[in-house]
């Protein structure tokens, strides 16, 4: 077994790719290094739902350098040099909850917001949803909790609680129900 202080080390040394506001790539960073200087990079949040229109929020893993047990999308990361964004999506969906199903890009998006140990997230974040009923099998690596939450609970709650969730989920949320609804998805 993998030690924590080898996991962090190796997630931290993982790069990112780092582009313009156009999502043209200009170079690589180490993603720590990234998140240090406040370098726009290319990011996914990925959105599941199941067939009652409930979405899937994850909660982090407490030894996330940054975020560590506050609850958010589905899942997100950063695509991987030579994988384009659709194909992360899919990868880290099955990494982080075990689940497969299809995805379908619906816009991204540009935000930059200071999160603790003086790191600064700034990405340029293309969102994505799927819809599946499977039951996630979480890695425990990356996530300690999962539940299905309707669209008025979710929001109630921000409202209620908004130290609970991440920030880019705070960012998005109310978007990507737009989104979802204007382009007639309904569960």
């Amino acid at each position: 077994m993998v030690g924590f202080n080898a996991i962090n080390r190796k997630n931290m040394e993982d790069e990112v790719i780092l582009v313009n506001e156009q999502d043209e790539v200009i170079g690589l960073m180490p993603k720590l290094e990234a998140h240090q200087l406040g370098a726009l990079h290319r990011a996914f949040s990925v959105f599941i739902f199941n067939s009652k229109g409930e979405i899937l929020l994850q909660q982090r893993a407490l030894h996330k350098y940054h975020s560590a047990g506050l609850w958010s999308n589905t899942c997100c990361s950063h695509p991987l040099p030579n994988e384009t964004t659709q194909e992360a999506a899919q990868r880290r969906l099955k990494e982080e909850m075990g689940l497969k199903t299809n995805l379908t890009f619906l816009y991204s998006f540009i935000y930059k917001e200071p999160l603790e140990n003086n790191l600064t997230e700034h990405e340029l974040d293309h969102v994505f949803f799927g819809v599946t009923d499977d039951i996630p099998q979480i890695n425990l690596d990356e996530v300690m909790e999962w539940t299905y939450s309707s669209k008025e609970e979710v929001l109630t709650d921000i409202l209620q609680a908004p130290a609970k969730y991440t920030i880019w989920f705070k960012i998005c949320i109310e978007e990507l129900f737009k989104k979802i609804e204007g382009a007639g998805n309904h569960f």
